[in-house]
């Protein structure tokens, strides 16, 4: 029965011509050989929007479809159908009139679902109305069942004050680390940092008070303030699940742990850091089965895609990825990882951590605590007759002389770097000790990013520029070289600019989701000269040279960006000042 309404689905896909008969047949003998539903398949490879699959199931049952996102729901509404029943079947009633209650479904031909809708229907003398929604409409709904503030006051009034409130700071009993409130406290703020797809959760002593803050889009908003009262037992308990020592408060410590939320694995790498009066907690976190997206998903097109795409052919060499922390150089390493991931390449990574599950390539996590390092992990790796090797960071002399002699060997070597821009990777490998002549032999390109902010689709508007901002793209376009500009994009005045005016699905900040920006630097021969020559701190000829390949530079990737709607000015801009 599912099978059959997932190729009806699938045909309906291919009638509105979104998936091509050449997918669809391949589609169906995938889904055979790893006996899963076709659906499942077109939504992990993303080759459509959810948004189109759930119209499409609309068609094939007759069903009306609707768009939930930004819609509140009222607390007696939600109150129809249990949390637990809601999560389980992925559904989500939205509006009631009477006895009449509008319910969405991901699955509408779940069976099991339908038979807990009637039970339920029975029990509170309701009668279903059934619309077909994105998994993302109907999660927006059952965010609502948990609000944050809420839950945490909830959790706090039932808190025993004498018990959290303890005298010596540095020993804390574990029985108070392990009490009810201060564990419900801490699964509420981790569960609403996964929801609103944060990368990071910051908990803060702020005098009488703790903040916790969630950065999301690369930028922090504080979400919750709480009593100070409560600080060291969160920080007490995060310990615990992290495996730290609980009664080192004076140097900074580092671990990980994992929870489970909605059926998969999340990952949280702990730093606690030692303040004047109390400890600063950072989690950043990770979702390894989250899938990888592809290069042109990551904001890679026309020059740097080419670029990147040729020099991930070459059958050894050095493949650096460079920019400050959270600029997502790990994932535009994976991206380019699955390209080469076939059949007859044996791919080994060596990673601190593995932020993504690769299935079929060899994930090794680096462990300095027991002399596990980047660098012992490498001379180790080397004999294991790899093709390809991911070195999730190049850290010290060590590491780089073997990076050097593996890409100079027959191994192709991907690796990241922190540094400013793409060019500032080579002085930085010579700073290392690397010798320019082995460099220049070795590297194949380095590709320089930031991570930006993208405009909210659902209030983006035209805008205009002021002459100081004119000014300013006028002079980017004229340094950009003229011979690769793609063809797509006006670059003549008047310049026409969007920006996010606001609205329930962006919390009004006019920004939704992230993008990169890229600049790509081949290693030619007449750069191979400037880096055997010395010459590579002299500006005017690595411009020169740049310039002449066609290389464009972080800002003005960026331009382009601008001019194709996908972000503003002002976000270029405060990303690529020096």
């Amino acid at each position: 029965m599912i099978a059959d309404f997932s190729s009806r689905v699938l045909q309906q896909l291919q009638d509105k011509q979104l998936i091509t008969p050449d997918q669809g047949v391949q589609l169906l003998q995938q889904a055979t050989g790893l006996n899963v539903s076709v659906l499942q398949l077109i939504e992990e490879q993303r080759l459509i929007r959810t948004e189109e699959i759930a119209k499409a199931k609309s068609e094939v049952l007759n069903m009306e479809y609707i768009d939930l996102s930004g819609v509140e729901v009222k607390a007696d509404v939600l109150k129809v159908i249990a949390e637990e029943t809601a999560q389980n079947y992925l559904l989500a009633p939205f509006h009631r009139e009477d006895d009449i209650v509008s319910v969405a479904f991901v699955n509408p031909e779940d069976i099991r679902a339908n038979e807990a809708l009637d039970f339920i229907a029975r029990q509170e003398r309701v009668h279903f109305k059934n619309y077909v929604a994105s998994p993302m409409s109907v999660k927006h709904i059952l965010r609502q069942y948990g609000n944050l503030h809420e839950e945490v006051e909830e959790a706090l009034a039932t808190a025993d004050v004498t018990d959290i409130e303890l005298g010596d700071k540095e020993i804390i009993e574990d029985e108070v680390v392990k009490t009810a409130p201060v564990s419900k406290m801490i699964s509420v703020i981790l569960k609403h940092a996964i929801e609103g797809v944060s990368s990071d959760v910051h908990i803060e002593p702020m005098g009488d008070e703790t903040r916790v803050r969630y950065r999301v889009d690369g930028v922090l908003h504080t979400s919750l303030v709480i009593p100070g009262k409560v600080h060291q037992a969160l920080v007490s308990r995060i310990k615990v699940l992290a495996n730290l020592k609980l009664d080192e408060t004076r140097l900074p410590q580092d671990g990980r742990f994992k929870m489970k939320f909605e059926g998969r694995d999340v990952e949280f790498r702990v730093s606690t850091l030692p303040l004047i009066e109390n400890e600063k907690v950072v989690m950043r976190i990770l979702d390894t089965s989250s899938s990888v997206l592809s290069l042109e998903d990551l904001g890679f097109h026309d020059y740097n895609l080419t670029r990147a795409s040729r020099n991930l052919q070459q059958p050894h060499g050095m493949l650096l990825i460079t920019g400050p922390t959270g600029s997502g150089k790990s994932t535009t390493l994976y991206s380019m990882l699955s390209l080469l991931n076939k059949e007859g390449i044996n791919i080994i990574t060596l990673e601190d951590p593995v932020e993504y599950d690769l299935p079929g390539i060899a994930q090794s996590q680096m462990k300095p605590e027991i002399g596990l390092t980047f660098s012992a992990g490498l001379r180790s790796v080397l004999r294991q007759d790899p093709d390809v090797i991911m070195v999730g960071e190049i850290r010290d002399q060590e590491t780089a002389d073997l990076a050097v002699h593996a890409a100079l060997t027959g191994h192709m070597m991907l690796s990241t770097l922190h540094t400013n821009n793409a060019v500032g990777a080579i002085p930085r490998l010579i700073d290392m000790g690397i010798e320019p002549f082995l460099l220049a032999s070795s590297l194949n390109v380095v590709v320089g990013q930031r991570l930006i902010r993208k405009i909210c689709e659902h209030c983006k508007e035209m805008v205009e520029l002021n002459s100081s901002q004119i000014k300013d793209i006028e002079a980017e376009i004229q340094a950009m070289p003229a011979k690769f500009l793609p063809h797509d994009v006006s670059l003549l005045p008047p310049y026409t600019v969007y920006k996010g005016m606001g609205c329930s699905r962006c919390d009004d900040g006019g920004y939704h989701g992230r993008i990169s920006i890229n600049e790509v630097l081949e290693n030619t021969k007449a750069l191979k000269k400037i880096i055997d020559d010395g010459d590579i701190g002299k500006t005017d000829i690595v411009l020169k040279e740049m310039h002449d390949q066609g290389m464009f530079t972080l800002r003005q990737d960026g331009l382009i960006k601008v001019f194709r709607g996908q972000t503003t000015f002002e976000e270029v801009w405060n990303a690529t000042k020096e």
